[in-house]
């Protein structure tokens, strides 16, 4: 899956859903429609492959996306931006940039269960980011959650017994530079409002990478045009359905799920792709996305300890 900008950050869907209002069947559901709608997006981009340069694809992608700003633009137009919120929305744009690149480039590359199990160390990084940037304590469980995701990473790749493609460094620096995104969209989200973090991502993007797929242009037909074309809305699609799940049920319910994502990619892989299915990834996988869990747990539980019920008095 290629994570597209999105109005709730990996960090702010830690915060807990108010009990009253959590509909865990329904956040389940969504997250569900969620993971299909990236596993279109996984195969469109796979079934493009290398006819079209991995930057050209990219920005592909965000300029068919750019219809879907429309409904934005009022909230863009009432927004007061200062000098350095521009300036974090050119940065933010630049990692994201880099993300979108090094995916469609991973993309051509390796096999679409390694893209899918690798692209779970995001929350890791920002995780990360947050303890150096903004001094977020590092405690035990944290500690874990990192070592148990690193190792893994290395289950996946198994540098030393299998060969290691210069697809899977890609997908290595994606997450590193998706995180990075994922943490300056937390950064503005303090500064202004989610349609406006969304839609300045999605219009720094495209321009950014407008050189580097002019550099690299070739003449696409319609099948790839039609394929790019599905990838933007279903990427959409899915950041919605997403947010939608993020509102209905906390992530302590809604994160496991994403695993069968990763279920579904194999399978797509081997029916569609002739990809072999591999076991190693498929536990790499699970033992990220369960540290991920496990952590996400361990915060909503803290918070929800330290936060009164919405009817307790408070001084």
């Amino acid at each position: 899956m290629i994570p597209t900008p999105k109005a709730t950050s990996p960090a702010a869907a830690l915060a807990p859903v108010p009990p009253q209002a959590a509909q865990p069947v329904a956040g389940i559901i969504w997250m569900i429609v969620t993971g299909l709608c990236f596993v279109v997006v996984t195969a469109s981009v796979k079934m493009v492959g290398t006819e079209v340069p991995a930057a050209q694809s990219a920005f592909l992608r965000f300029a068919l996306g750019v219809v879907f700003l429309i409904p934005m633009w009022p909230a863009v137009r009432a927004a007061t931006i200062d000098r350095k919120t521009w300036g974090l929305f050119g940065i933010r744009g630049l990692c994201h940039s880099i993300s979108v690149v090094l995916w469609f480039f991973a993309m051509t590359r390796i096999p679409i269960a390694d893209v899918t199990a690798l692209n779970y160390l995001n929350p890791i990084y920002v995780m990360l980011l947050a303890v150096i940037l903004l001094k977020e304590r590092l405690g035990p469980w944290r500690i874990g959650a990192v070592g148990v995701a690193f190792l893994g990473t290395l289950v996946i790749v198994r540098p030393g017994f299998r060969e290691i493609d210069i697809g899977h460094i890609a997908m290595l620096g994606t997450a590193v530079a998706m995180a990075a995104s994922y943490f300056m969209a937390k950064v503005l989200s303090s500064r202004t409002k989610p349609e406006v973090v969304v839609f300045m991502l999605s219009v720094v993007v495209p321009i950014l990478l407008l050189p580097y797929a002019w550099m690299v242009w070739v003449p696409i037909g319609w099948r790839e045009l039609g394929l790019l074309t599905i990838t933007a809305i279903f990427a959409t699609a899915g950041h919605y359905t997403m947010t939608l799940a993020f509102t209905k049920a906390p992530l302590t319910v809604t994160q496991p799920v994403t695993f069968l994502q990763l279920i579904w990619a194999t399978t797509l892989g081997v029916v569609v792709f002739g990809e072999a299915a591999d076991v190693f990834v498929m536990l790499g996988g699970a033992m990220i996305i369960g540290a991920i869990s496990v952590v996400t747990w361990r915060e909503a539980r803290r918070k929800s300890l330290i936060t009164p019920p919405p009817d307790a008095p408070t001084a």
